[in-house]
């Protein structure tokens, strides 16, 4: 997937140039610009990267990455990691995308600590995919996704998604995920005050020996 182009404001701060030396640049052929329909000069990225001296990655040629994940094991068993992960190729497939990653997932969504999403963002840093392929945003992370996207397209890696909204069927798993959230900060308030009491208990039978 090819970056967005740059404006000259933009490739002024990125490159640390003023923009008048950006006109220079285009008249001269060291950094030229191509124009928009309103006559404004837009920059590639790669051209970009080739006047820095980086590697400049061909994102046409690269494949696609499937993610699917479902919350539970039953979830899996009754199909529905199946059935999620047929949609998405079938979707790949009317793109004429070259799906070369598929990464299926039994997890949290709001957990950061799943192996498959790690590799998924490996894949992504080491510049092997061009896109990220998933059923729904909920799919890749339950919250924070503007974070996630953002990390991916800092490496030019698009998410894209199928479907805006998820069936009812997965209420019940967001619920579960709720609860789980609930139970985790519960825990660790439950900890805090404990090693609190400990403290306490340990002063008081000083002071009273």
């Amino acid at each position: 997937m090819a970056r967005k182009p740059l404006n000259i404001r933009q490739t002024s701060e990125l490159l640390g140039v003023a923009i008048k030396t950006l006109r220079k640049w285009d008249a001269s052929g060291k950094l030229k610009a191509f124009r928009t329909k309103g006559g404004h000069r837009r920059y590639r990225p790669e051209d970009i990267d080739r006047l820095l001296g980086k590697e400049v990655v061909d994102w046409d040629s690269l494949p696609v990455a499937v993610y699917v994940r479902v919350s539970s094991h039953d979830q899996k068993k009754a199909g529905d990691l199946d059935r999620q992960k047929g949609r998405v190729l079938h979707y790949c497939v009317e793109k004429g995308y070259h799906t070369k990653y598929v990464l299926e997932e039994v997890g949290s969504g709001i957990s950061a600590k799943r192996s498959k999403l790690k590799r998924l963002l490996k894949l992504s840093s080491e510049k092997k995919i061009s896109r990220v392929v998933v059923e729904h945003r909920d799919r890749l992370t339950r919250f924070m996704f503007g974070a996630f996207e953002l990390f991916f397209d800092s490496y030019g890696v698009r998410v894209e998604w199928i479907e805006d909204t998820l069936p009812k069927s997965y209420e019940a798993e967001l619920v579960e995920d709720i609860l789980t959230l609930m139970s985790s900060f519960s825990a660790k308030i439950y900890g805090k005050r404990s090693a609190r009491n400990r403290k306490k208990k340990t002063a008081k039978e000083k002071v009273d020996g």
